[in-house]
């Protein structure tokens, strides 16, 4: 066992665990951060998402050895207040059917946002590939991006 502070939400945890440990289940079982969905565990569907300094990174695939000082933000700490634009969006949209990977699909739609809020359709199907619907709800995540890139840029 090892110590381990990592920054999760805007609050630092001091972490006691093996230095394996899947970032996904300590943020699951030690934190109780339960938005984070276990998919696959091999970083290919999704549901874990989360941002790594601003970056979506599939939080399965992350170990506490892996971290240094990097700022972690999970579902629940994209909006204070559930008022992101992606968040509205889906709401907006009804997007969710079984609901299971849309945290892992907001996680990466806000990141792509973040770093090009003005993206065309391609670069939207593009940024969210990685992600997969098991409820096949693609056309409706990919509606509530537009939907919150042009919230994010109302002139556009």
């Amino acid at each position: 066992m090892s110590l381990f502070s990592i920054n999760v939400n805007g609050v630092t945890h001091e972490i006691e665990a093996e230095p394996q440990t899947p970032l996904l289940w300590i943020l699951r079982d030690t934190l109780k951060l339960k938005g984070t969905k276990f998919g696959c565990g091999i970083s290919q569907c999704g549901a874990c998402t989360i941002h790594l300094d601003g970056q979506a990174v599939r939080s399965c695939a992350l170990t506490l050895e892996m971290l240094e000082e990097e700022k972690i933000v999970t579902i629940e700490g994209l909006s204070e207040h559930l008022d992101h634009p992606v968040q509205i969006a889906w709401k907006q949209l009804d997007v969710p059917q079984c609901g299971y990977c849309q945290a892992g699909q907001m996680m990466t739609a806000a990141a792509l946002l973040e770093e090009n809020p003005k993206p065309s359709t391609e670069e939207i199907r593009n940024a969210m590939h990685g992600n997969i619907c098991r409820c096949s709800a693609y056309s409706r995540i990919e509606k509530a991006v537009a939907l919150a890139a042009k919230n994010l840029n109302p002139t556009s």
